[in-house]
């Protein structure tokens, strides 16, 4: 292995790539890894030098926070390669933002802008040739940290470990999704870490969405902890509704994430004249305009899937279909978005990031 220093980052090659092996025109999301990852260590009360190096196992000692206590955030991103092969990002700002907002909440220190901008841009120039060009694939990007300090007690680590990893991959979803309303479990709670990107939200997700796949569905759509009366995230999404012509989601709170995909929505929709309202919305209004036949659409939207219609939706033993419209709001902001992303069409809101 070669050892070079570029800016503040230390960089260690691999001597071999594993790229030959990765049939890209069949990628799974998330499953293959590429040849480098940017590492950084938080001890001695500050941040360390950061690194990239070859992607590998981590070793930790069996009484590391981590394991224990949950101490990790996360966030999705991804890179995009247009046909002149410029990388590309979408918001990458936001992500740094928010993941130190994730971060505070968990009592994790803060890292650097510098270093997640920087690292980030070292990365994908390394793993240029691992970006995929096929229509709907992309590099995925987990930027992530988590405890690593030693010690049983239960308070915060001293020492933790910042990691962004890379996956080339094909689509998440493909096709709509049929979702069921939750009324018994809830995602998040007042006062909780419903708005931060911790690992225990999703982990807390799984055995409710186990529960509605028995039953036939794909995903949960969440309601709120307390009376469960009102609409609150599409699995790990950000859910919009649209009854007749008008947009509806509801506001986020601490409970609810502040998707960067969301926000791109709102702005888009504004931009097209579309009426938007940013407010709570009941189970009961949205059993009603299916019933008169004014529920037009239903779609989430995250960084994975960028939007994922919902075709039908159960409640209390019921299922509900909805309606096959041309030219659907989810269509139209999906290509508004995905074409920003792969520089093909114009950037009025100033969204995209050359790499």
């Amino acid at each position: 292995m070669s050892t070079a220093i570029s800016t503040q980052i230390a960089i260690e090659k691999a001597l071999t790539s594993k790229i030959s092996e990765v049939n890209f025109n069949n990628l799974p999301f998330g499953q293959v890894t590429t040849d480098h990852m940017f590492v950084c260590d938080y001890k001695d009360g500050k941040w360390q030098q950061p690194k990239v190096m070859p992607y590998q196992n981590i070793s930790l000692d069996p009484s590391s926070r981590i394991f224990h206590y949950g101490q990790s955030v996360f966030e999705g991103m991804k890179a995009y390669k247009d046909a002149d092969d410029q990388i590309w990002l979408f918001r990458p700002l936001e992500n740094q933002k928010r993941i130190n907002i994730s971060s505070k909440r968990l009592v994790i220190p803060e890292f650097p802008e510098n270093y997640f901008m920087e690292g980030l841009k070292t990365l994908l120039q390394i793993e240029s040739e691992w970006i995929p060009k096929t229509e709907g694939s992309s590099l995925y990007i987990r930027p992530f940290v988590f405890a690593t300090g030693n010690g049983f007690h239960a308070s915060p680590a001293d020492e933790y470990k910042f990691i962004i990893a890379c996956s080339p991959s094909g689509s998440y979803f493909s096709g709509k999704v049929k979702v069921l309303i939750e009324e018994k479990y809830a995602r998040s709670a007042n006062g909780g870490v419903g708005f931060a990107k911790a690992g225990g939200n999703y982990a807390g997700q799984f055995y409710p969405t186990q529960l509605a796949k028995e039953k036939g569905y794909q995903q949960v759509i969440w309601t709120d902890d307390n009376t469960h009366e009102y609409i609150e995230e599409a699995g790990a999404m950000n859910v919009f509704v649209r009854i007749g012509d008008t947009l509806l989601t509801c506001p986020t709170s601490d409970r609810i994430l502040d998707g960067i995909t969301r926000k791109s929505i709102l702005e888009i929709a504004k931009d097209e004249g579309i009426k938007v309202e940013v407010r709570k919305i009941s189970v009961k209004e949205i059993i009603e305009a299916s019933n008169n036949g004014t529920l037009k659409e239903m779609f989430g939207a995250g960084t994975a899937a960028v939007v994922s219609p919902i075709s039908g939706f159960g409640f209390r033993d019921k299922d509900y279909e909805l309606p096959e419209i041309e030219n659907s709001y989810a269509s139209r902001f999906k290509k508004r978005i995905t074409d920003i992303q792969y520089n093909r069409a114009e950037d009025k809101f100033g969204w995209r990031y050359l790499v």
